[in-house]
């Protein structure tokens, strides 16, 4: 007779070989339409964040969403404005920035006495030549370009959404049976109230560290700073290795600008200590522990969508992985899933329906 919990063990191995399969290959549209939901809970944050303001609270709920959309908007049309220009600027003192790197090398060539044995020929081939700025650049800013077009379809997607997220409540109502239908409701309330909370304040986190980074950028002279603190700001969404990458771009760079060790290493300095008070100061204090993720979960998180989507699939990581395991809390055939994922497993309970209408 077949082993009936094997069975479904196989089952479910091939169902999430599957669902891997599915959104390798989906990539191109599954990617702008999970980027606009994930935008649709900043959005939703951001209305009801208005919403509260003594002269905007004024306004009606779809007005109020309409405005939210707009700073989401000119917001987004701000960043594409930078990256566009930085492409070009960037491509065009890379050649400036590949001959400060020969100086450089061999500078510290001849301190350490290596001009005669081996040949300095010989080092700039085996160091300099071997670092093609141009097509580092190239390839940066490309994914980049690439992932930008894809903005106007998130920007898309998530006008929609937002104008259909009141009506999603009656539809299910309608389609349901009471208790099931309650029962999804509650869950969905709890994946927006967790994941739109998290968002709102890490992106505001994010700005704030922008800001910062934008202020050490421009007072050092680096170039194009507003571009660098834009790429601080969104690597910040990434948990762990996305506050490195932030301070390896621009501090690398600014060796290749200035040709000097020292202000590279002031740079260092200045973005690793904005970082720190972020990560820990204003991170924990603002948003503590809401999503309820162990640190080696998120780890693995972040590996798996990575390898799925690449930096973007980085970026949403966490948000993703936490709706996953609050909807698998839900039920109870999943609910292991979720205990497995959780920090504190205690804490898996899903709240209570909480209406937070728009005034």
């Amino acid at each position: 007779m077949p082993n009936p919990h094997l069975a479904n063990t196989v089952l479910s191995l091939v169902l999430v070989v599957l669902i891997g399969w599915l959104l390798v290959i989906g990539k191109g549209i599954l990617l702008p339409i999970f980027t606009a939901v994930i935008a649709v809970y900043i959005l939703n944050a951001s209305a009801i964040s208005l919403g509260k303001r003594p002269v905007i609270g004024l306004l009606p709920a779809w007005a109020l969403r309409i405005l939210a959309l707009l700073f989401f908007t000119l917001f987004v049309v701000a960043i594409g404005l930078i990256v566009s220009v930085t492409v070009d600027e960037l491509l065009r003192v890379t050649p400036t920035y590949q001959q400060n790197l020969e100086i450089l090398v061999s500078q510290m060539a001849g301190m350490v006495g290596l001009q005669d044995d081996p040949s300095w020929e010989e080092i700039r081939d085996a160091t300099v030549d071997r670092v093609r700025l141009q097509s580092l650049f190239s390839t940066l800013l490309s994914s980049l370009t690439s992932f930008g077009g894809s903005i106007f379809f998130v920007v898309v997607y998530a006008g929609f959404l937002l104008g259909e997220s009141k009506r999603f409540a009656r539809r299910v109502e309608a389609a349901l049976p009471a208790d099931e239908a309650h029962r999804l409701l509650e869950i969905v309330t709890d994946v927006n109230r967790r994941i739109g909370e998290y968002l709102a304040v890490k992106t505001l986190i994010n700005i704030i560290l922008g800001v910062i980074s934008y202020s050490i950028l421009w007072a050092m002279g680096v170039d194009f700073a507003a571009f660098w603190a834009v790429i601080i700001a969104l690597l910040n969404y990434i948990p762990y290795v996305g506050s490195l990458m932030g301070v390896v771009f621009p501090v690398v760079l600014s060796l290749a600008q200035f040709g000097s060790f020292f202000t590279t290493a002031l740079l260092a300095l200045l973005l690793t200590g904005a970082q720190t008070y972020v990560g820990n100061v204003m991170d924990p204090r603002m948003i503590g522990r809401q999503l309820n993720m162990s640190p080696f979960v998120v780890l693995v998180a972040l590996s798996v969508w990575t390898a799925l989507w690449g930096i973007p699939g980085a970026i949403l990581a966490i948000p993703m992985t936490s709706m996953i395991t609050i909807i698998c809390a839900a039920f109870p055939g999943t609910r292991f899933i979720a205990v497995i994922l959780a920090d504190e497993p205690g804490n898996l309970e899903p709240d209570q329906i909480r209406d937070e209408p728009l005034p």
